[in-house]
């Protein structure tokens, strides 16, 4: 048997992944976990769309400063160095090339590495991309921290993504509550699985054929 991961040890395990002096955007919901996890003495500089250079962790209970927030209007803290700007500012490093890594959540990823993050394509749904499609044209790597499955245990790894795009061919790595996968051009490649999965077991949750060196 097995234990999928928490969110939070989902983030744990991401943020142990990041490369020393790594300029990182978190996106909104899942991914935002990852600034509580980052190891101890690493430098990584963590960037919010909204215009927040050097965010630093959740402030602690009660010491919240409810006018520096992230792009989800959540509190957070500011590391010495670290600046706030226009959002133009902001949106200008994500699409000038500037970022190393942006951590989105995920709808759904298909086995070439397009993204679905923004709508389930539902007729009168209002457009809520927000940033995420700069993001993930803009960042040097494209990290998706989301849950294996849906709640009905549909795969959100796929062949090809029937929602609507955020991205074609874009995910460089998924961070699933089962899994680590690489997207390659040789296809989809398991980098790491939880303890007590086999490749069987994960295939079977996964819509788009997996192997593992």
């Amino acid at each position: 048997m097995f234990q999928p991961l928490s969110r939070e040890a989902m983030a744990r395990r991401l943020a142990r992944d990041i490369p020393e002096g790594s300029y990182v955007n978190l996106g909104i919901g899942m991914p935002v976990l990852v600034a509580a996890h980052l190891p101890p003495g690493r430098e990584i500089v963590l960037h919010s769309e909204n215009g927040i250079l050097g965010m630093g962790p959740p402030p602690a209970e009660g010491e919240a400063d409810l006018d520096l927030i992230n792009a989800g209007k959540q509190p957070v803290t500011l590391l010495a160095g670290g600046s706030y700007f226009h959002h133009a500012d902001s949106f200008a490093m994500m699409r000038g090339g500037h970022l190393d890594i942006c951590v989105m959540g995920g709808m759904q990823v298909a086995a070439n590495g397009d993204l679905a993050n923004w709508s389930l394509g539902r007729p009168g749904e209002p457009p809520a991309v927000g940033g995420a499609m700069d993001l993930a044209v803009g960042a040097r790597s494209v990290y998706i921290m989301m849950e294996h499955t849906t709640k009905s245990g549909e795969p959100k790894i796929v062949e090809r993504c029937t929602y609507p795009l955020t991205g074609a061919g874009v995910v460089d790595r998924i961070y699933t509550d089962l899994a680590v996968i690489d997207v390659t051009p040789e296809g989809l490649r398991v980098r790491d699985m939880i303890d007590g999965m086999t490749l069987k077991t994960l295939q079977e949750r996964t819509g788009a054929p997996l192997r593992a060196d």
